[in-house]
Parts: structure tokens; C-alpha cells; sequence
């Protein structure tokens, strides 16, 4: 399909102010979690006294597995939740916008597992907003239409997703789309075998089921997209 570049970006927008919305209307929930767990001194944080260095690399870790790799995983595993993840999925041309490219019963999920997290790990605010301002710096970083050199894209890769790492996840079909689910670390891949390597010129964005139907640059369709039948990927069949 044609790369129509401000029609495409004007969709992507409309997804990002409504995940701004959800973000906002739970943010009150979130603050409050994290006051009453710093005060309780309740969650995974306060188990050992950490030194502040290790409290905030390890509340960066847990929050990066639990409120991003978890829930991106469920996402792709049961069959009700990928329906709403599909938007992000079916965009062809994969750019910095994309990155915020989500239907709002996902936003919806996203934030129920950060608050999840937040109630696991009892992460003071200080450590989330670091979290959360990482994480959408990742998000951007890794959706942005650049090529790192190779060696450094490599090693980068190593520990964090990269945007040759995450441009595998954005493959049209299995099972290179159920890969490499991280934000910020690659490790939880790497752990749990998810994480795959394949050549950016190997890869073509969309989604298998969604190919042909060139309705994903009208905002409408994708708002519905959740609500129609469940259609098998090639994978499966």
C-alpha cells in the first residue's frame, strides 16, 4: 500500500491523544498506589534495604517486565486481547508514530498492568516516572524509521531492544510477529525464548490477515477491528 506520509501520521495521532487519555484518567489510581506502598513500604522493592542505585535499576527491570514484555506477551497469546492489539499490528509503514499506535481498550489493559506493577513491586513515583519516561523514549527509539550500523545495533541489542530487534516483532506473519515483545531490555526475550534476529530486508510490515484491505489509514474501521470475527494468522492454519 502507498506510504501516504501525513494521512498515516494523522491516524497514528488520533491513537496517541487517546492513549494520553487513558494514560491520565488512571494516573490518579497509579500516584495513589505508589504513595500507599512507599508509605507501607509494601512490594517486591522492600523485601532487602536496597542502596537508591539498586532500587531504581531493579524497579526499572520489574516494572519493564510486568507493565510492557507481560502484557504485550498476553496480548499476542489470548485470542480477545489480540483483537484490540490487531491495530497496532496492521500498519504497513512502520515510523515513529506507530509507536503509540493503540486501540483504547488496549491503552486500557497497558495501564491496568502498570497499576499491577506499581502494586507488586511497590515502586515509589520517582521510580515510575523514570520508568515511564524511558519507555517512551524506547517506544519512539525502536519504532523510528532509522538503520543503526550494524555492530551497533548488535551489541546495543545485547541488553536493550533495538530498532532492528523490534522491527521483527512488526513482521507480517508467525512466527516472527510472537517475537521480541520487550521495550526497554531485551533480556525477558532472551529469557523466556522469544527473542529472534532476522534482517530488516527480509521483514515487510502489516499483519497476514489485514494485507489486502488498504483500511488502515481510516480510523473508523480500526476502532472496529476488535469487534469483528477472529481470523486465523498463516501460522495457524
Amino acid at each position: 500500500m502507498q506510504y501516504r506520509k501525513w494521512k498515516h501520521a494523522g491516524v497514528n495521532l488520533f491513537f496517541t491523544v487517546t492513549t494520553i487519555v487513558v494514560n491520565v484518567l488512571f494516573a490518579f489510581s497509579i500516584i495513589a498506589a505508589c504513595e500507599w506502598t512507599a508509605r507501607n513500604h509494601f512490594g517486591l522493592l522492600y523485601i532487602f534495604k536496597l542502596p537508591p542505585w539498586l532500587m531504581v535499576l531493579s524497579g526499572i527491570m520489574l516494572l519493564d517486565f510486568i507493565s510492557a514484555w507481560l502484557i504485550h506477551y498476553l496480548e499476542h497469546q489470548v485470542k480477545w486481547m489480540w483483537q484490540f492489539h490487531i491495530v497496532h499490528h496492521v500498519d504497513q509503514h512502520v515510523d515513529v508514530t506507530t509507536a503509540n499506535r493503540h486501540h483504547p481498550v488496549e491503552s486500557i489493559f497497558r495501564a491496568l498492568f502498570t497499576l499491577l506493577a506499581v502494586w507488586i513491586t511497590g515502586a515509589p513515583i520517582w521510580v515510575l516516572m523514570l520508568y515511564q519516561s524511558l519507555s517512551v523514549l524506547f517506544a519512539q527509539f525502536e519504532h523510528a524509521n532509522i538503520r543503526l550500523p550494524r555492530y551497533v545495533d548488535r551489541v546495543l541489542g545485547w541488553v536493550f531492544i533495538s530498532p532492528d530487534i523490534h522491527k521483527v516483532h512488526h513482521h507480517y506473519k508467525q512466527p516472527l510477529t510472537d517475537s521480541n515483545y520487550g521495550n526497554i531490555f531485551s533480556l525477558w526475550d532472551r529469557l523466556f525464548g522469544t527473542f529472534i534476529r532476522e534482517q530488516r530486508s527480509n521483514l515487510s510490515y502489516g499483519l497476514d490477515t489485514h494485507l489486502r484491505e488498504g483500511n488502515e489509514d481510516r480510523i473508523g474501521n480500526m476502532l472496529r477491528i476488535p469487534f469483528q470475527p477472529y481470523r486465523k494468522r498463516t501460522e495457524e492454519r
